[in-house]
C-alpha cells in the first residue's frame, strides 16, 4: 500500500499540486499557474492559464506577453481546481502579492510566496492563515536581519537628497521596479520633490498609479533634457542600471542602493554604491517567526534563503520542519531579471 504524495510538493516545474493539477509559482511552462506576485522569479512567461490575485491583474498583464491568458480572483474568493479547493490572501510584499491557501480532504496548506509584517500604503498587508502546513520563504532568515522603521529610512533618503544638492548633483536610488520604488515614493508623500524615474520603473509605477494607489507626481528621466539641471532630483532606478551607460548623464552624483542586504558589511563595497539604505520588501527574522507562529502550523517547509538558523529554531519549539528546493531569487534578484537592464 502505498502511501499519499504529499498535497503541495516540489518538483522540476515548481510547487506542484498534483491533486488539483496546477503549480504555484512555475519555474518551467505548465498547463495552469497560481500565482503569488508578479516579480519575475515567480511570473513566468509560457503557461497555458494564469491565476492571480484581482488587485495584482493589472501588473500581471504588463509582465506577461500579450494574449496570455490571466483569471483574477478577489482576495479571500475561493475556486474549486479538480477538487481542491483554493484561494488566495494578501502577502503585503508587492501589489498584488498573494498567500496561496490550498485545501483538500480538510487538509490546509498555505505557500506564503514572498512576505512582509511591516505596513505599506502601496499594497495590501499580510493576513495570517491557520494551516496544518506552512510554506514559508526565508529569504533573510538570520537574526541579524531586523528593519528599521521605514519612517527613518524615508528621512534618511530626504537627508541623503539635501547633501547631494548642497554639491550640484541629484541622489541617484536602486530600488527594484515592481514593489520598492513605490514603496519609497509613498514614503515620501508631499516630500518628494522633482523625482525623476528610470523607463522600467516609470511603467510599472503607471501601472500602480491606474489601479487606484495614490503616489506623488514624478516624471520619466526620458521626458527630460540630456542639458536638465539635475542638482536637487531624486533619481529612482533599479540597482543595476546604478552603474551602467544609462547613468553616465548624471556625472559622479552619488549612488544609494535600497536593499534587505545592505545590513551586512561589505555589500555596499561589493554593489559599487556610495551608501546604503535598510530597506526591504520580504520579512525580517521576527517577521519571519511572527508570521509562522500566527499559522498554529505543525509542519514548516522553508523555501529559497538562510534556512538553516530559522529551522533550528523552529525545531527546538517542537515544529516539523524542513526544506523545498525552488528556484525564487533573492531581495533584489527576482526583479533583477525582467526590468534591471531596461533603458
Amino acid at each position: 500500500m502505498h502511501a499519499e504524495p504529499p498535497l503541495i510538493a516540489a518538483g522540476e516545474r515548481g510547487l506542484s499540486c498534483e491533486r488539483g493539477g496546477f503549480c504555484i509559482d512555475p519555474w518551467r511552462p505548465v498547463a495552469r499557474a497560481v500565482i503569488t506576485h508578479a516579480h519575475a522569479d515567480h511570473l513566468r512567461a509560457g503557461c497555458g492559464a494564469y491565476l492571480v490575485a484581482k488587485e495584482g491583474l493589472a501588473v500581471a498583464r504588463a509582465r506577461l506577453p500579450p494574449g496570455s491568458t490571466i483569471d483574477a480572483v478577489d482576495y479571500g474568493e475561493s475556486l474549486v481546481i479538480n477538487g481542491v479547493r483554493v484561494s488566495l490572501h494578501p502577502a503585503g510584499h508587492v501589489l498584488g502579492s498573494a498567500q496561496v491557501r490550498v485545501e483538500h480532504g480538510g487538509e490546509v496548506w498555505v505557500v506564503s510566496g514572498d512576505y512582509k509584517l511591516d505596513p505599506d500604503p502601496t499594497c495590501s498587508g499580510f493576513e495570517p492563515l491557520r494551516c496544518a502546513t506552512f510554506i514559508s520563504e526565508c529569504t533573510f532568515g538570520l537574526p541579524i536581519y531586523r528593519w528599521p522603521a521605514a519612517t527613518a529610512v524615508a528621512a534618511e533618503i530626504l537627508r541623503l537628497r539635501d547633501a547631494a544638492k548642497a554639491e550640484g548633483m541629484p541622489l541617484l536610488l536602486g530600488a527594484y521596479a515592481l514593489g520598492k520604488a513605490q514603496r519609497i515614493l509613498a514614503l515620501l508623500g508631499a516630500e518628494a520633490d522633482r523625482v525623476a524615474l528610470h523607463g522600467a520603473v516609470e511603467a510599472i509605477t503607471r501601472v500602480y498609479r491606474e489601479t487606484g494607489v495614490r503616489l506623488p507626481p514624478t516624471v520619466a528621466v526620458a521626458d527630460l533634457s540630456r542639458k536638465e539641471d539635475w542638482a536637487g532630483w531624486l533619481v529612482i532606478a533599479p540597482p543595476s542600471a546604478l552603474n551602467s551607460a544609462w547613468s553616465r548623464r548624471f556625472g559622479r552624483a552619488p549612488r544609494v542602493l535600497a536593499s534587505g542586504w545592505m545590513t551586512v558589511r561589505g555589500t555596499r563595497r561589493r554593489r559599487g554604491v556610495d551608501a546604503g539604505l535598510i530597506l526591504s520588501d520580504h520579512a525580517d527574522w521576527g517577521g519571519l517567526l511572527n508570521a509562522i507562529s500566527a499559522t498554529a502550523a505543525e509542519r514548516v517547509l522553508l523555501t529559497h534563503g538562510h534556512t538553516g538558523p530559522l529551522l533550528r529554531v523552529l525545531r527546538q519549539r517542537g515544529l516539523d520542519a524542513g526544506t523545498l528546493r525552488t528556484e525564487y531569487g533573492d531581495d533584489d534578484g527576482g526583479d533583477e531579471l525582467a526590468t534591471g537592464a531596461l533603458p
